[in-house]
């Protein structure tokens, strides 16, 4: 790989795993802000829904504009605009504020970023290697993710450390949270300046809508991709957090570390599935790996105690992930390469409104039905989309597996 792509693909590395580590802040002490300020489970379900579905409309409006506007410059803004919501958390606790900042600074509550900056990425990091590396480079960038949400949700303890140590009230420590959350923000958008020029669609290729062969297969893909995200909106970090804060009554202190750690086994698992993937196929890593650990999962609201549901909750985490590498690397594999910002941002858009839609409906199944009910109704769900992705694509390969 010629220099400066290297070069390109350390900055995209560097400022998607600062991104990620503030996402993993706000995964962690999102709800339990909003808990702090006097929101109900349904009230925390509604704002974090409507920070996801900022994500959602900036993942829309990336993937019509940003070959136009610029990847790095589209890059720039959305950090840009993250920070922003991060501030406003510092200087209001009005419910309606909090909402509106929720959704215009795309406060994520997923814990995991893979809203509109993931988009962009997508479409730039191919342009950065050659086709028999894009799995492993899809494999290592999903890694530096990871491993940027590890240690935000190692920072997602910090308003604890402050109360405990640093005699603030509960509410400053999580203001003085949301200020790290923001200056993280800020460095990412600074990184992406650095790029150059040849993560841009190249001059000479057209900015057009998905070909009549691709389009099909897209949609298709987007449609699957978004019942899977939305069966993760039951399982966003923030309702995960909250249902260990009020099943076993833990707080940052714990959730924090023990995120951390999910996230470290995220991480190492994007390259079991670059391993993977060369031996058995991108489809069939996705899907063999993915359906255990929903069943998993499932097993977690039965654990007798904290010590068993963090074992079984683990094991998922090893597992839940590999799919990511693959999945992104499938998708820009099967179209053209103009067409690789417009397949991610619409594969990814109905992603995001599908995590939007979820934290809604959960928050209203922990009040009215069980504290449970989201970590069945969401592996379940997943399991039906594991089922289907194989049905619909085990035949088509990628380039480098026909």
């Amino acid at each position: 790989m010629r220099s400066s792509g290297r070069t390109d693909q350390w900055l995209l590395f560097a400022s998607a795993g600062l991104r990620a580590c503030a996402v993993g802040i706000s995964g962690i002490i999102l709800a339990l802000h909003l808990a702090t300020i006097g929101l109900t489970p349904a009230s925390i379900g509604v704002c974090i829904s409507l920070g996801l579905f900022g994500c959602a409309i900036g993942t829309l409006l990336v993937t019509y504009v940003a070959d136009h506007l610029g990847r790095r410059a589209t890059l720039i803004i959305l950090s840009l605009l993250m920070a922003l919501g991060g501030c406003a958390f510092i200087m209001t606790t009005h419910l309606s504020l909090v909402m509106v900042s929720a959704f215009f600074g795309m406060v994520n509550g997923m814990g995991r970023d893979r809203g509109a900056g993931v988009t962009v990425e997508q479409a730039m990091l191919p342009q950065t290697t050659g086709a028999a590396q894009r799995t492993p480079a899809f494999a290592w960038y999903n890694l530096v993710v990871d491993a940027g949400h590890a240690v935000g949700s190692l920072l997602g303890a910090l308003p604890a450390w402050l109360r405990a140590h640093g005699g603030v009230s509960p509410l400053a420590s999580y203001q003085w949270s949301w200020g790290l959350y923001g200056a993280l923000c800020v460095t990412a958008g600074v990184l992406a300046m650095r790029l150059s020029e040849a993560v841009e669609l190249k001059a000479d290729a057209p900015i057009k809508r998905l070909s009549p062969s691709s389009r099909p297969l897209v949609v298709k893909f987007a449609a699957l991709s978004g019942l899977d995200s939305f069966a993760g909106g039951f399982l966003t970090t923030a309702l995960l957090g909250y249902w260990f804060f009020k099943r076993f009554a833990v707080d940052e202190s714990l959730l924090g570390p023990l995120f951390c750690v999910v996230r470290i086994a995220n991480g190492l698992s994007h390259l079991g599935a670059a391993w993977l993937a060369r031996r058995i196929g991108l489809v069939n890593t996705m899907v063999f790996t993915h359906l255990p650990s929903s069943l998993l999962l499932m097993t977690v609201p039965f654990a007798p105690n904290l010590p068993t549901a963090i074992v079984l909750f683990l094991i998922r985490e090893s597992l839940v992930e590999m799919d990511v590498p693959t999945r992104q690397s499938y998708l820009v594999a099967i179209v053209r390469d103009e067409e690789r910002t417009r397949a991610a941002g619409i594969t990814n858009l109905t992603r995001s409104l599908g995590w939007a839609a979820a934290p809604m409906i959960a928050g209203s199944l922990m009040r009215t039905l069980s504290l449970s009910a989201p970590l069945l109704i969401g592996p379940g769900l997943k399991i039906a989309y594991d089922l289907l992705l194989y049905r619909a694509f085990r035949h088509l390969k990628p380039p480098e597996e026909r």
